[in-house]
């Protein structure tokens, strides 16, 4: 397979890649589309002319963004509620969609949280970043199909290279739980869902791609303090610069929106290209566990089973 490069890097910003692309009558979901990168994204997708959804735990949160994209953009912003630890939740959100989804951007997430279990007894960093966002891609399965076209985005993280999917104790129940293998853990499932979604949506024009939007500072940290963080970053090879906000949201809007990704599907990107293979030690490129096609297989038909 030939490696997927595009003209933008590391720098690139959201407005620089979807500059003179256009998205009128597109519809377009950003989950956690109230802060961070989310922000950005749906700003970026708003601004070239798709209908955005704000899919947001605080609807209040979300009015408030919507209310700042409208004014710098002049396009009008939806704001729905979703709660992606709560399957009811997701539910009621795909009940309430109507016709057609072009762009699902799997935006939302958290990191390194203190040991939380959802009311189903599920590891809250798994349910978050992966069961919540498969319920609703699944969900939202006609929908994305009614297209034709239609494309999935996946925001995953260099924090997979901490750890492969432990199907035996996904939730930590026989082994210490650890925030940054669970996080691990959760960002290679995201990596693994595009890559089986490729597979079995193929054939109703679907795409799907995951990426590595870079280090920024945003409210995923919250839970991490600067010493930590500062620690992790350093542990395994040279420290990643950090982007702003605008370039984080590149690569999810690229992968969103570019025609230089049409019929591009079950890769991962990072900063605005294909990466490379991870080379034990440093911290950029995809581990081989995340592209593993059994995992992403045998991981789909769990949360089959697990969100049903």
């Amino acid at each position: 397979m030939t490696r997927i490069t595009t003209p933008f890097q590391f720098s690139s910003t959201a407005a620089d890649v979807i500059d003179g692309i256009t998205l009128a009558g597109q519809r377009a979901i950003v989950t956690g589309g109230a802060s961070g990168i989310g922000v950005e994204t749906a700003r970026a997708l708003a601004s070239a002319g798709a209908e955005v959804t704000l899919a947001v735990r605080s609807v209040t949160a979300g009015q408030q963004t919507a209310a700042d994209i409208t004014a710098t953009t002049g396009a009008s912003v939806k704001v729905a509620p979703l709660d992606l630890t709560d399957l009811d939740s997701v539910s009621a959100f795909v009940a309430s969609w109507d016709g057609p989804l072009h762009l699902l951007v799997n935006n939302a997430g958290v990191m390194a949280t203190p040991e939380t279990r959802t009311s189903r007894g599920w590891e809250l960093q798994l349910a978050t970043n992966h069961l919540g966002h498969f319920a609703l891609a699944t969900g939202l399965h006609a929908a994305l199909k009614a297209d034709g076209e239609a494309r999935v985005v996946s925001v995953s993280s260099a924090g997979h290279l901490f750890s492969d999917v432990v199907f035996d104790d996904l939730h930590f129940e026989h082994r210490p739980y650890d925030p940054w293998s669970a996080y691990g853990q959760s960002k290679t499932a995201n990596v693994l869902f595009a890559v089986e979604a490729c597979t079995r949506w193929a054939a109703d024009g679907i795409t799907a791609n995951s990426l590595m939007p870079g280090a920024i500072m945003t409210n995923l940290q919250r839970h991490v303090t600067p010493e930590e963080l500062a620690r992790m970053r350093s542990a395994s090879g040279p420290t990643i610069p950090f982007k702003n906000v605008e370039q984080g949201a590149a690569t999810s809007v690229l992968l969103a929106s570019s025609p230089l990704l049409k019929g591009v599907s079950g890769r991962y990107f990072e900063d605005c290209n294909e990466a490379l293979p991870n080379v034990p030690g440093q911290r950029t490129g995809v581990a081989a566990h995340a592209l593993d096609p059994t995992s992403a297989s045998r991981l789909w038909d769990l949360s089959l089973e697990l969100t049903r």
